[in-house]
């Protein structure tokens, strides 16, 4: 059953997270971290942290849902975004790095899901929107910044990234402050189109969202030597990674609250 209420949300990706150990898939590292996400909403909400409690709780339960019905839609054999299914595509491959893989994951939901989810909530004011937008970038972003230092214990060398940052532009390009851009200044236009053309506007989108993923998921040159060397070094137990992931308790994020007072 779709979800309804964030608490149905957490369930729903605790299930991932639980069936991902129990068969070792990789599509649960991606729902480990959204969990930790997803919990952190939560917890603001309970905190009066938002500028409207019951709107963020909407606005988060139609933008997991976008992710929840792409990985039913996958199991199922069933059309899906192309920005998901190169993720879950992915998450098949043993060879890319964890990071690649949650990257891919943040990819489809953050560039693609979150102007969308935007739209779907505003009710076509998106300036009633706007602080709920930003308040799930801010967690999004606590967490996208922390990604590389939290799985240090898994890739222990992942830090040889930094060799190409000159030069790897799809990590250049995913910075959490262009992604937020991007997603927003999709969702504004997304708001202006109806029938077939927001069909449309969305499939555009969707390309070049996919294509992005596509080089992200396979690196070439002297990058793809490095991503082998540290993927030799990388822990290969999928069920232990999503363990060390789903951690919360350990990797609690702190959410600045963005007014004083809960909505009335």
């Amino acid at each position: 059953m779709p979800a309804t209420t964030i608490n149905e949300v957490i369930d729903a990706l605790q299930n991932i997270i639980t069936e991902s150990i129990a068969t070792n898939n990789r599509i649960g590292y991606f729902a480990a971290l959204y969990y930790k996400v997803t919990a952190a909403v939560r917890d603001g909400i309970v905190k009066g942290q938002f500028e409207n409690g019951p709107r963020m709780e909407k606005f988060d339960v139609i933008f997991a849902s976008r992710y929840l019905d792409a990985l039913t839609a996958w199991k199922n054999k069933q059309p899906l975004s192309d920005s998901w299914r190169v993720a879950f595509e992915t998450a098949e491959r043993s060879s890319p790095l964890v990071l690649q893989q949650l990257l891919l994951g943040m990819n489809a939901h953050i560039n693609l899901d979150l102007g969308i989810a935007a739209v779907e909530v505003s009710n076509g004011n998106m300036d009633g929107v706007q602080k709920d937008f930003d308040a799930i970038n801010t967690i999004i972003s606590a967490l996208t910044y922390e990604v590389i230092s939290e799985i240090n214990r898994i890739s222990p060398l992942l830090s040889l990234l930094g060799l190409h940052s000159s030069n790897y532009s799809i990590i250049i390009q995913f910075s959490i402050g262009n992604a937020r851009d991007g997603a927003w200044c999709f969702a504004e236009d997304l708001l202006t189109k109806q029938g077939i053309a927001y069909t449309d506007c969305i499939s555009a989108r969707d390309k070049t969202i996919a294509q992005l993923a596509g080089g992200l998921a396979h690196a070439t040159g002297l990058m793809r030597i490095t991503l082998w060397l540290i993927h030799v070094f990388e822990w290969k137990s999928p069920s232990k990674i999503i363990r060390e992931l789903h951690d919360y308790e350990k990797e609690k994020i702190t959410i600045n609250p963005v007014v004083t007072a809960p909505a009335a």
